[in-house]
């Protein structure tokens, strides 16, 4: 019988597979020394994954400068490695775009393994927060634009990214010196943060990836949030913290309700991992199909809301970023899933409330009354002793604002028809899985997105799990077993509403 030409590869046999693959090897290695002899060029090996020593995991120099909310530069350094690393002797080290390094922050004490050490550098005289306690204090004015940053073993000056006592190096704006190459311009509202140890943005998961190549290893972010010797060890002992499902405090601890994936491809389904919540983004709908959190009395504080509305910068390359000013002018508010009072414990935590993938376009009687009503109740229940799982989105399109019916806002944002919301109540403890059972109180609701919203209170619009996952095709609580499922999903709630 005929064969094809891919059943013939396949019948190959494995020596001589091996054979050829050799051959192919030998020679591909003799044109690359022939050719470094030739052209005597020193090529520093590209590293393929998370870095193995201490690494440069963000520079911000905005500090004090005019929009900004930090008072201080500051430099933070991320440990990737398994053990603990002494940094006496050791050195920061910074320089303008096209100087020398004669600004020196001296290091001390050791960095432990997954963890973070926080430099406090020069403050531009104005800004409103104070970062986190600083592991050392420098006085280098950094540039918010441009310039160069050097981790190094010595104490003494260096040269450039290339030196021998270089642990690691950063050039960013119009730097003349960096690894490989820069990463972008900087400013008052953003840093340059090193990619997690997996080579993404996902929050929780270190920020540890180094390539030898400033551009590809860093990000440009508003998200600042710098960490300190006491900021939890990243990654966890959990596998994926923020995505792993049955374990107790995790945002989508009850289940991933739609299977999302941080698979770019699947780009209206897109999970998305910050340290305060977890989401599906929608990247067709510009707006989050749904956003999951965790509440209990530590995520409550007396932090100000910080209504620093932004663009979510570590959405994928190339995807549309919804700009803090599009729903401007449409009639409806800037809608909170995850509500910036369950982020109070601190300014970072509050501050991530406001970035635009955790909003929809809501009306504002909704938004402002009855949405409003339901989290404050929620966080009454904290307060009383439990712990929430919550869940919320959108469904459909079109709403009815204050300047009436819209189907979409700004840049093609699209207007849900309805908003809903699951809420599993447990009383605080452990093992969380095993505790909800078919006497759990779960509150479901599905709320027009319109201005009568508000003309009845949040309890009229309970209605049950099962009718919500009807409507949009998610599954709810499938971490939990499919008997109580059955039972709690099928119930409308009937519990006090204040």
């Amino acid at each position: 019988m005929f064969e094809s030409g891919s059943v013939q590869n396949a019948n190959l046999s494995k020596r001589g597979k091996e054979s050829i693959m050799k051959k192919a090897a030998i020679l591909v290695s003799t044109c690359l020394v022939f050719l470094g002899v030739i052209t005597n060029v020193n090529i520093t090996p590209a590293q393929a994954a998370v870095g193995t020593n201490v690494v440069i995991s963000e520079v911000y120099g905005g500090g004090g400068n005019s929009g900004s909310s930090y008072k201080n530069d500051y430099i933070e350094l991320y440990n990737p490695t398994n053990s603990s690393v002494s940094l006496s002797g050791w050195s920061v080290q910074y320089a303008s775009s096209t100087g020398t390094f004669n600004n020196i922050t001296n290091l001390t004490g050791s960095i432990g393994p997954h963890q973070y050490y926080l430099i406090k550098q020069a403050s531009g005289g104005g800004g409103t927060v104070n970062l986190p306690t600083a592991n050392v204090t420098g006085t280098i004015n950094l540039s918010a634009t441009s310039g160069k940053v050097a981790l190094a073993k010595v104490t003494t000056a260096v040269t450039g990214a290339t030196g021998s006592n270089v642990v690691d190096f950063v050039g960013y704006g119009s730097a003349n010196n960096s690894e490989t190459s820069p990463v972008g311009t900087l400013s008052a509202t953003t840093s340059a943060e090193r990619k997690d140890n997996n080579g993404g943005t996902v929050q929780g998961q270190g920020n540890g990836w180094d390539t030898n190549n400033n551009s590809m290893d860093l990000v440009i972010t508003s998200s600042l949030a710098p960490q300190n010797s006491s900021s939890p060890a990243e990654p966890t002992t959990e596998t994926d913290p923020g995505t792993e499902t049955g374990v107790d405090d995790n945002h989508i601890g009850l289940g991933n309700p739609s299977g999302a994936t941080a698979v770019t491809t699947n780009s209206n389904n897109y999970l998305m991992t910050k340290l305060q919540y977890t989401l599906s983004y929608n990247n067709s709908k510009h707006i989050p199909n749904w956003v999951s959190w965790h509440l209990d009395s530590s995520d409550i504080g007396n932090t100000p809301r910080q209504d620093d509305f932004r663009a979510d910068t570590t959405l994928p390359s190339g995807w549309y970023q919804v700009t803090a000013s599009e729903f401007s002018g449409s009639g409806f508010d800037r809608g909170h899933m995850t509500p910036s009072g369950d982020r109070t414990s601190s300014v970072a935590n509050n501050s991530a409330t406001f970035l635009m993938t955790n909003m929809i376009p809501q009306a504002p009687n909704n938004n402002q009354i009855t949405w409003e009503n339901l989290e404050s109740y929620s966080r009454k229940l904290v307060s009383a002793g439990n712990e929430l799982y919550i869940i919320s989105g959108g469904y459909g399109s079109g709403g009815t604002g204050a300047n009436g019916y819209r189907t979409t806002v700004g840049n093609g944002v699209v207007v849900p028809a309805k908003v809903w919301k699951v809420i599993v109540v447990l009383p605080k403890g452990n093992n969380d899985i095993s505790r909800v059972s078919t006497a759990t109180r779960v509150i479901a609701v599905m709320v027009p997105n319109d201005q009568t919203a508000s003309s009845q209170p949040w309890g009229n619009y309970r209605v049950s799990i099962d009718s919500i996952e009807s409507m949009t095709g998610y599954d709810f609580l499938s971490s939990i077993s499919t008997s109580i499922q059955s039972s709690i999903e099928a119930k409308v709630d009937s519990g006090a509403t204040n």
